[in-house]
């Protein structure tokens, strides 16, 4: 049987970690992996993860199964988080997932067993993992133009065009926030036109929601995502855990399946557990309630918001500085998309052979699309990164 197996594509990121790790040089700065880092380049263990645990630890008296959808309490915090009261309760179904991946992973698995001729249209660029497991899914990906190189902003006439190709069934994946990897993110007044041309067509959004909290603050972040649900006949949310709770490791996401019409959801329910049954049986549960236990609890509530919101700060911080040192020392603001971008990614609109350039030239490593991780930075390696784009001609 294994005789069969053919080798698989290595993942870039993955490779990119591999390289930087082996790369003997001091002052390298590493722009490439997807996960928050500190001003000392730790991915810390949040103040209120800590407590949680330490109540979970001396109040938990059995590691038995949850239920198939995981513990309710965590649905229903991560639904008030998410929605905030934009549709009632009954009208959200919800299983708990490995990780927001997983979240996706299963709204495309329902996708594709009600509407197997369903396509699945996706922002051009988007997070890889959309399109592999896509196509591993054998469902049709149909990219939408998003993002505009030139200005560092949407291409939303594209978008809008290429949206205008939408049969009834289809489904549109779109990001919550902080668009990943270019961070340039649809204004309001755009989701509404998105949603117009949606619904005229017939069309299912899902909505990939991994940074909630990581741009313009919790509600804000959420806005976008409040105005799907209560907008349209039904959607998909995928949400994670992991960036703003800080919980990578521990698989902690979200899928929500939101319909208006509240007699739907003893059935949607049913298949979504249906599908975890099929996948990972019962999903972790330690994540999911730190989770619970921390918005389920005003002071480690407020702690946690207090350190999110030193999180989203600093990212944004070291955003203005970057913009600001390359528009010194290149005597242009053509990077002051840069601020303008939320979330820890940015695109910088450089070749592949400029990125090389920067990889080998200055120790600066990010995937090769130019999306580099923010928050890889501090407020000594913004200089540098900055200086090595001018002398690089970027």
């Amino acid at each position: 049987m294994f005789e069969h197996l053919k080798e698989q594509p290595a993942d870039k990121i993955l490779a990119l970690m591999e390289s930087f790790k082996a790369d003997p040089r001091s002052d390298k700065i590493d722009l490439g992996v997807g996960v928050y880092k500190n001003a000392e380049g730790i991915t810390p263990v949040m103040r209120a993860v800590k407590a949680a645990e330490r109540q979970i630890w001396e109040q938990q008296d059995t590691k038995a199964y949850t239920g198939l959808a995981g513990d309710p309490a965590f649905a229903d915090a991560m639904i008030a988080l998410v929605l905030g009261g934009a549709v009632a309760r009954g009208q959200v179904s919800a299983v708990a997932t490995p990780g927001g991946t997983g979240a996706v992973r299963q709204a495309f698995e329902l996708i594709r067993m009600v509407n197997p001729g369903a396509r699945v249209f996706v922002s051009d660029p988007t997070w890889p993992n959309h399109l592999t497991i896509l196509a591993y899914l054998g469902i049709e990906a149909v990219p939408y133009r998003y993002f505009d190189s030139a200005t560092g902003g949407v291409d939303f006439d594209g978008m809008m065009a290429d949206l205008a190709g939408l049969r009834p069934g289809d489904v549109v994946l779109l990001h919550g926030c902080c668009h990943n990897p270019t961070g340039a993110n649809l204004t309001l007044p755009e989701w509404q036109a998105v949603i117009a041309r949606l619904n005229g067509a017939g069309a299912v959004p899902m909505v990939d929601i991994a940074y909630q909290g990581f741009g313009d603050g919790l509600d804000a972040d959420a806005a976008a995502v409040r105005l799907v649900a209560r907008s349209v006949p039904e959607c998909l949310i995928a949400a994670s855990c992991s960036k703003n709770f800080g919980i990578y490791r521990e698989r902690t996401g979200l899928l929500m399946a939101v319909a208006q019409d509240p007699g739907l959801g003893k059935v949607t329910q049913g298949n979504l557990a249906f599908l975890n049954r099929q996948n990972y049986s019962f999903p972790p549960d330690h994540g999911a309630r730190v989770v619970s236990t921390i918005l389920g609890d005003d002071a480690l509530r407020a702690d946690w918001m207090a350190e999110l919101e030193e999180v989203r700060l600093s990212m944004l911080g070291l955003r203005e500085q970057l913009a600001e040192t390359l528009q010194r020392l290149s005597g242009s603001n053509r990077f002051g998309f840069i601020a303008q971008h939320r979330g820890m990614f940015s695109r910088l609109g450089c070749s592949p052979d400029q990125v090389e350039t920067l990889r080998r030239d200055h120790g600066i490593y990010m995937v090769g699309d130019s999306r580099m991780n923010i928050a890889g930075l501090n407020s000594a390696t913004v200089p540098l990164l900055a200086q090595a784009i001018v002398e690089s001609g970027i």
